[in-house]
């Protein structure tokens, strides 16, 4: 019986070792899991503080592109103001080129003169002459001072 004891014992033995080389190896084999659970872990933070970054940036130039967008959205406006302003200035600068040609073409007999004291004639001048003699002014002086000019005139600046 004795050999059947030592059987046991050897065979409890083995047992023993093999549970312990299994325990050993399990401890490992949690060790490195937990070592690649870290791993990802810090590979996860990383990567969320580099996500983290990038949309900073992005917001920032979203911001800078918004401020440029309303500064070119500004100056458009003033710009088409302008260019309503201009246009209309220019439809009362062809109304007066108008008005001239009109002053100039049109059919006005021209009055009498009358006899002065001094022996030269005298009367007052067709809208013809007045246009002309603005048209000479043009070259020496300021052509809108013409009074032939100066009813639309007015009506231009106010």
């Amino acid at each position: 019986m004795r050999n059947s004891s030592s059987e046991e014992d050897l065979n409890l033995g083995l047992m023993d070792e093999r549970k312990r080389k299994r325990k050993l190896s399990n401890r490992e084999s949690a060790r490195r899991s937990r070592m690649r659970k870290q791993n990802h872990l810090d590979e996860l933070s990383a990567q969320v503080a580099q996500l983290t970054k990038d949309n900073a940036e992005i917001v920032a130039s979203v911001n800078l592109k918004t401020q440029l967008f309303l500064g070119a959205e500004a100056e458009n406006s003033v710009l088409r103001a302008q260019a309503a302003e201009l246009s209309h200035r220019l439809d009362s600068l062809n109304e007066i080129v108008n008005y001239v040609d009109s002053l100039r073409y049109a059919a006005v007999p021209a009055p009498t003169p009358t006899p002065t004291a001094a022996g030269g004639a005298t009367g007052a001048t067709t809208a013809l002459e007045a246009a002309d003699d603005c048209f000479m002014m043009m070259n020496n002086e300021n052509p809108w001072s013409c009074s032939a000019f100066q009813p639309v005139m007015d009506m231009v600046m106010y």
